[in-house]
């Protein structure tokens, strides 16, 4: 079992100062952390963080999670991992997702059409520009060269890279389009004791294009607190969860809801949004169950928390990525290296 952390994780996520976002990186590469995310909303971007950690780090992996897809052409994405490749020496991780139409039509100004569709038709055409091949491809949403103008089919002049991409995903349809043609799952919306209705449907898509699932990995991302007080940790996560279910999306489409929707969750996270939407914001976050955020997260004791590394573990969950609690770098780097012992102590037990 893995351990990953978020880039920001040691800092306020609107940093203007970088250097405690260097420190922080170095530290937890320091502890054994196998790799460091960044993400993009309608803020900083994904990749200019990653430069930047992957000139001051030696062995941390640099992930993006996510880069939205739509946002850059295929072109512009396989320079983009060629050369952070380069940087890195290796290490850089291209995460995709699709995040959703009110960032992509709003911010971006680009279609949410067909973004399934559109992520693996982007997959496909990026492992072929970082493998040094011509870029020839005719698909549903893109076709390279355009046809009827002066295009030609180009190979990148940098050296091939292997480059790991892995993709976020939470409906049934993208998970398996996932376990066809990624490398790695980037899970949310997860709780252990039902994983297997994402599990399956990524094992689905891995055993109908002959792929060996077991060579995939999977990472969560989830919440870590250290406390004897479960309940009012509990209730304190659980309401975090009200601006996730009713803000993070429209009426018709929130990814996150509907997963804890398939997960037993739906009369509650539906009546979350509804209250959301009405403007009754502190009632949403009181509807939030406490069980959702206990069983979604790594809160409570150290014998409670090294249960539940367990049952990620038990289901071949590969990483955990963690937003570390305290309010000072040095309260939130303890925090990890405790995990860290617990995760290893896991891994003894399971050999």
């Amino acid at each position: 079992m893995k351990v990953a952390v978020r880039s920001f994780s040691g800092v306020r996520s609107d940093v203007s100062d970088w250097k405690p976002v260097v420190d922080f990186a170095r530290e937890a590469e320091a502890l054994g952390v196998d790799s460091i995310w960044t993400s993009e909303a309608w803020g900083t971007d994904a990749i200019s963080p990653l430069a930047y950690l992957a000139a001051t780090t030696s062995k941390i992996r640099l992930g993006t999670g996510i880069i939205q897809v739509g946002t850059r052409t295929p072109g512009n994405l396989i320079m983009t991992a060629l050369t952070m490749q380069s940087l890195s020496g290796g290490r850089f991780i291209l995460g995709l997702g699709t995040s959703g139409p009110q960032v992509m039509e709003g911010w971006h100004g680009v279609r949410f059409s067909n973004p399934i569709t559109r992520t693996r038709e982007i997959i496909e055409i990026v492992k072929k520009g970082v493998a040094g091949e011509e870029l020839s491809y005719k698909g549903k949403e893109y076709v390279l060269p355009l046809p009827g103008g002066e295009g030609k089919e180009i190979r990148s002049s940098s050296p091939p890279f292997d480059v790991p991409i892995w993709v976020a995903s939470l409906g049934p349809s993208n998970l398996e389009m996932t376990g066809a043609v990624a490398d790695g799952w980037l899970g949310g919306s997860f709780i252990p004791e039902s994983g297997n209705i994402f599990i399956d449907r990524i094992k689905a898509g891995a055993k109908k294009v002959g792929k060996d699932f077991t060579r995939m990995e999977m990472m969560i991302p989830l919440s870590l607190e250290f406390t004897d007080d479960v309940e009012e940790a509990g209730k304190r996560h659980a309401r975090g969860y009200g601006f996730t279910f009713g803000a993070m999306g429209s009426m018709k489409s929130n990814f996150y809801k509907d997963a804890y929707a398939r997960q037993g969750y739906r009369e509650s996270v539906d009546r979350v949004q509804q209250l959301w939407k009405e403007g009754r914001r502190e009632e949403a976050r009181e509807e939030v169950p406490v069980e959702l955020a206990l069983k979604s997260n790594l809160i409570g004791t150290n014998n409670m928390v090294k249960d539940r590394i367990r049952l990620y573990k038990d289901l071949g969950i590969t990483s955990l990525k963690v937003d570390l609690p305290g309010e000072t770098m040095s309260d939130k780097l303890s925090a990890l290296a405790e995990l860290m012992e617990l995760v290893k102590s896991v891994d003894s037990e399971m050999v």
